[in-house]
């Protein structure tokens, strides 16, 4: 009996490529966590750089630590999969290795856990924002409410609110319960951008409880220069209508395809829709203003538009507001002056930017 693997309450999962100069301070955030009851798989997917050497420098003092190793760069998604595989927690979580944590995070989840064993525990998050230089800039907080949930009914009105709050998308704001994403044979799929959102919304279809936590322990480092979501991605469009999509078709499933429900959706696709047509205007996506006008004139006709488009408000944000009242009307000529001025204001002003696209 002593010989068997030890099973902890929290299996840690770490994709790691290319992050010698953050994943240290990442690793040291959960070795000063107060509750000790975790194991940390690093996965290294092929990382050209120290990545490797400096986590296996911290499994060389530290038992609860492994070390995985992938030959040649799989990708995050594969990355998170091999992790998920070798876990034997109860719980686990995707942490990113750029990022780091507060120390009472993992004995904050606990705490919750036995109030309330739920399948899925949501807490808040620090966005940190640093500019080109790595310089800090700002910080922004996304703070939940607390509560608890005990049945499928309240807990699926509520997975919307999580969508406007930004919430329900990450996966490293979340601790599965690991039994039951066993069962349901749920893997990470391999696509750029909403790798996150496509799990979460398999993973939450049928769920019976969640408990969303007051807290925000997890600092979230963007930088302006070098984030995937600063690369250009040809996709950006397709991925993230089918990010809105599947949630939409979330709750038709459910039977909650409210007006409210549509208006969210149609706001988070009118940002979706808004974004395309300032990376667009990228030299990068070879489309002249002619192609682009095509683009846009077609995308006005497809159907998640014309459902979801008519529905949609601007809850604070003026740049939003503007935007959708001209996607209503289908004004394909004004639809792209507004993505070229906003593509300009990224490019010249990049922390202004990146406020008001947050509505801040």
């Amino acid at each position: 009996m002593e010989n068997q693997k030890r099973q902890p309450f929290f299996s840690i999962v770490m994709p790691a490529y290319e992050v010698e100069n953050y994943i240290g301070k990442a690793m040291k955030s959960i070795l000063r966590q107060t509750f000790p009851d975790w194991e940390l798989i690093v996965v290294d997917d092929g990382s050209p750089d120290r990545s490797q050497e400096i986590a296996a420098a911290y499994a060389a003092k530290d038992g609860r630590i492994c070390v995985l190793r992938h030959e040649g760069n799989q990708g995050l998604s594969a990355a998170r999969n091999s992790g998920c595989r070798k876990a034997c927690g109860k719980y686990i979580w995707f942490m990113d290795p750029d990022d780091h944590v507060d120390d009472d995070l993992l004995e904050r989840v606990y705490e919750s856990l036995k109030k309330n064993p739920a399948r899925l525990v949501i807490f808040g998050l620090q966005e940190e924002y640093y500019g080109r230089d790595g310089t800090f800039r700002y910080r922004h907080e996304v703070l939940p409410e607390e509560k608890y949930f005990v049945d499928k009914e309240s807990l699926r009105k509520e997975v919307i609110r999580l969508e406007q709050a930004t919430l329900y998308g990450y996966a490293w704001n979340k601790m599965y319960e690991l039994d039951y994403l066993r069962t349901l044979s749920l893997e990470y799929e391999d696509v750029k951008l909403i790798e996150d959102i496509v799990f979460n919304v398999k993973y939450c279809m049928d769920i019976d409880s969640m408990n969303i936590l007051a807290i925000a322990p997890y600092h979230y480092q963007k930088r302006l220069d070098n984030s995937l979501t600063n690369k250009f991605v040809p996709d950006y469009y397709r991925l993230h209508r089918r990010r809105v999509q599947m949630i939409y078709r979330q709750y038709c499933y459910w039977g909650l395809c409210t007006d409210e429900v549509k208006q969210i959706l149609g706001s988070l696709y009118g940002r979706y829709l808004l974004s395309a047509l300032q990376r667009n205007c990228d030299h990068r996506s070879h489309r002249n203003v002619f192609v682009r006008y095509q683009w846009c004139k077609r995308v006005v006709k497809q159907p998640l538009y014309e459902e979801l488009i008519p529905f949609a408000r601007s809850k604070d944000s003026r740049t939003l507001a503007a935007a959708l009242y001209i996607f209503r009307r289908k004004n394909v000529p004004a639809c792209l002056l507004l993505g070229r001025i906003v593509y300009l204001c990224k490019e010249k002003l990049p922390t202004v930017y990146s406020k008001v696209k947050s509505g801040r």
